[in-house]
């Protein structure tokens, strides 16, 4: 009932920002970018590739928002704005004559009117996989609120060989609507760039796919796309020295499936170790948490269960329940003294995340890899109901620092 009010206040709002501004998206081409993994990726590649095309765009992303040349901090976690915002830098996107408006679109965005009177030229989902079910309650549901961005566009990017398309499809209302499959790119695309990962060869796809509707030629996308650098807090590599230090947002079993999968097969040198530090977020999705534990003990060594924004819920029962799965194949329990264990696999606990940070780089020997996931780009930390600053890149750093790898 709660929820049911906070949306309608939401509506309201969209009501009042759509006339305000004067109903801006239905003056410009709107792409709206949705998926539960590579939305941000996906969101600033379609900007980079259109941009280096001289097809002006602006973009909302998890990271920022640029219209024109300005940039706006979005704030902290945060991906989808308020309706005033994003109403707000349409119409100053209009302004400066850009030819398209990349926004990337959250379930919750969706489902709480925050996008309401947004008209889509084109709406892609990246993939829809477990998460936000404390909020969507179902996986039907999530599937359902994420398809409420095709039917707000006229044209529709999707993977029509993914498991979620079959539910996909019986929520798509507009039977006008153009839909592509973006799985028929990934072949090619895996030929043009053999160093991609798996995960983003999908988001690549996608990106070309929805680029080939806005009318460039495949030279041009491919062209543009090999200039791409990822966004701050994606696959970044902080330290690569005897060891490497990479910092990723990745933060649900899909993400954590794909990406450690990958680090291992195309990044860990023979006899290295992947040394995972990791955590949930608080009063949110609880049953993806042993799920997360479970996967990343399938490819890490060692693993350092930290904060991730514990919000006001109790640190130590996160961290119980991700060591639930994490125990499933084999790991033992060391305190801090685990740097002295002679057991190839085993986790420790540490709350405060920069500490866990510092240990697992002291862990760290020769071709290791450290990977830390959870808060890629962020720049606060939720304890408590305080949100306190941190930077990840700036924490490894201070660390790397502290024990004289710098």
């Amino acid at each position: 009932m709660w929820q049911k009010i906070k949306n309608l206040y939401h509506f309201m709002q969209a009501v009042i920002a759509n006339f305000l501004y004067g109903f801006p998206s239905k003056k410009i081409k709107v792409i709206g970018i949705t998926g539960t993994d590579g939305k941000t990726t996906t969101t600033h590649l379609v900007y980079h590739v259109l941009n280096k095309n001289h097809l002006t765009a602006s973009m909302i992303s998890t990271v920022y928002a640029k219209v024109s040349k300005k940039v706006y901090q979005t704030g902290f976690h945060v991906t989808t704005p308020s309706s005033f915002f994003i109403q707000r830098c349409l119409n100053e996107a209009i302004k400066k004559k850009e030819k398209f408006f990349i926004l990337e679109t959250t379930s919750h965005a969706l489902d709480q009117n925050r996008v309401f009177g947004v008209k889509y030229f084109v709406g892609l989902i990246t993939n829809i996989t477990h998460e936000h079910l404390d909020y969507h309650q179902t996986f039907e549901n999530y599937v359902k609120t994420k398809t409420k961005i095709l039917n707000q566009s006229q044209y529709g990017v999707v993977n029509k060989q993914s498991q979620e398309y079959q539910i996909i499809k019986k929520f798509i209302k507009d039977k006008n609507l153009i839909l592509f499959d973006y799985a028929q790119n990934i072949n090619f695309l895996k030929k043009q760039f053999n160093q991609l990962t798996e995960y983003n060869l999908e988001n690549y796809a996608a990106a070309f796919t929805l680029c080939k509707i806005l009318g460039l030629e495949t030279k041009a996308i491919i062209k543009a796309m090999k200039s791409f650098s990822f966004p701050e807090g994606r696959l970044e590599v902080v330290f690569d020295q005897k060891f490497k230090v990479i910092i990723d947002f990745a933060h649900t079993p899909n993400a954590f499936k794909k990406l450690l999968s990958e680090i291992k097969k195309k990044f860990l040198k023979k006899n290295g170790r992947l040394i995972h530090v990791f955590g949930a977020a608080g009063l949110r999705d609880q049953a993806k948490r042993p799920l997360m534990g479970e996967i990343s003990s399938l490819y890490s060594d060692i693993i350092i269960i930290t904060e991730e924004d514990y919000r006001t819920e109790d640190f130590n029962k996160i961290a119980k329940s991700i060591a639930h799965g994490v125990n499933k194949n084999g790991f033992s329990f060391q305190d801090k003294s685990g740097s002295k264990t002679k057991d190839r696999k085993f986790y420790l606990i540490i709350k405060d995340r920069y500490q866990a940070i510092k240990q697992a780089i002291n862990f760290a020997r020769k071709n290791d890899i450290v990977l830390l996931t959870g808060k890629g780009h962020e720049k606060s930390l939720a304890r408590g109901k305080k949100e306190y600053p941190w930077d990840e890149k700036k924490e490894v750093l201070s660390a790397l620092k502290n024990l004289n790898l710098l």
